[in-house]
């Protein structure tokens, strides 16, 4: 350019007063020219700059898992999963089983298990008219008696058209008339029968699955393995995974140690287990699950709290529940609607230790562990489940963080 720009101005030297002004525009053009050049260049530099470095807040709950750890069948025995030991005080891992909790926690401790029931939501159909292929996850009933689901069919189906249910081996039976649709393919339906809903359900209702357990195909085993010991109260449409591993014996040997047991209610839904698509954790929109605690969970995990016990909640979903109820000050009875989004810099109010599964990756769900857990321990204690080819997900091993 310096070479260009000096010949340029021998030019203008010796044509002066002869083409000066021609010769000035030339000039001025090609010093236009390469400034818009360099403008362009840094542009572009700038751009490869942010390419590169930007991270998301969600890179930092990523990980990669080998597929064949993804836990596709339950145990024979609930109790005889593995438990990872994350000892936050010393920054340790210990590897052992569930059914080694009562020599692990403390005489004097609380569990708190969340007792709701995973109701057999997803629906599967064929449209009345043309016989095409429909699926749908039952949501929940509004006030005015209609349905709630989250559908899908083969063509756009009209409102006022009607979807045919079938039951587990394929027979004919009730039908959902299409009132409206929503957002986020949510669709309003009418059932065409007088019976309650959870009846129906029972009746032509499949487990919901994970997608990540037999592509959401569920087997007879499941309506019993995919439930907890102690559910009952319906409203789930997934498990609260963390409480599938107790057994009847476990429960009662964990009690004869001294630690004791309450209830609470999260009914967990569809959105628990999504990945989270925003960068910023700021700006992810929580998902609503409805959940409650009555007056005796809270006067038991008071007395607890007065001789120095430990809350032990059993999976996230009841963190969800005890945070949200004392999200105001001291722990008390609660039930409604939560979106708690639990992540850094949350200060945990009610919650002393958790019991839970292995997460999807770039999860509320994660995030959360994480948050109570600290980056760099939890961090560890995955690496260190792999390394060991423990079994994750919602059919996997558990991790105690205490």
């Amino acid at each position: 350019m310096k070479d260009e720009v000096r010949s340029t101005k021998n030019e203008i030297r010796w044509n002066r007063g002869a083409g000066g002004p021609q010769v000035q525009a030339q000039l001025d053009y090609t010093c236009r020219s390469w400034f818009f050049f360099l403008l362009l260049r840094l542009s572009y530099f700038v751009l490869v700059l942010h390419t590169c470095f930007a991270v998301s807040d969600l890179d930092a709950y990523d990980y990669d898992l080998p597929r064949n750890l993804i836990a596709q069948e339950p145990l024979a025995n609930r109790a005889d999963a593995r438990l990872l030991v994350v000892d936050r005080s010393g920054s340790t891992l210990a590897h052992s089983h569930v059914r080694d909790l009562p020599q692990i926690l403390r005489p004097g401790d609380l569990l708190v298990l969340n007792d709701t029931r995973v109701v057999p939501a997803r629906l599967i159909g064929r449209r009345t008219a043309t016989g095409g292929h429909w699926e749908g996850l039952f949501l929940q009933v509004d006030e005015q008696g209609l349905w709630r689901l989250l559908a899908r069919s083969r063509g756009k189906m009209p409102c006022g058209e009607t979807i045919t249910l079938v039951d587990p081996v394929w027979k004919d039976d009730i039908r959902l008339r299409l009132v409206e649709r929503l957002e986020g393919g949510i669709w309003v339906m009418n059932a065409e029968s007088g019976e309650p809903a959870l009846a129906i359900l029972d009746r032509l209702g499949r487990v919901p699955l994970p997608p990540y357990i037999r592509h959401g195909e569920m087997m007879p085993a499941d309506r019993e393995r995919y439930q907890t010991v102690f559910a009952r109260q319906p409203g789930a449409v997934a498990a609260p995974t963390a409480g599938l591993h107790f057994t009847p014996e476990l429960l009662r040997r964990l009690q004869e140690a001294g630690i004791e047991i309450c209830y609470v209610t999260l009914h967990v839904g569809l959105d628990t287990f999504r990945p989270v698509t925003v960068d910023r954790l700021a700006d992810h929109k929580m998902h609503r699950e409805w959940g409650q605690i009555d007056a005796a969970a809270v006067e038991r995990i008071a007395a607890c709290r007065g001789h120095g016990g430990r809350i032990v909640a059993v999976g996230t979903t009841s963190v969800r529940v005890l945070e949200s109820a004392a999200a105001d000050g001291p722990l008390k009875p609660w039930s409604g609607w939560t979106n708690l989004f639990i992540r850094p810099p949350y200060a945990f109010r009610a919650v002393d230790a958790v019991l839970t599964n292995f997460h999807l990756p770039r999860t509320t769900l994660l995030v959360l562990v994480r948050t109570f857990g600290g980056d760099d321990l939890v961090h560890r204690a995955y690496e260190e489940a792999i390394r060991q080819e423990y079994r994750f997900y919602s059919y996997g091993d558990a991790m105690l963080i205490q």
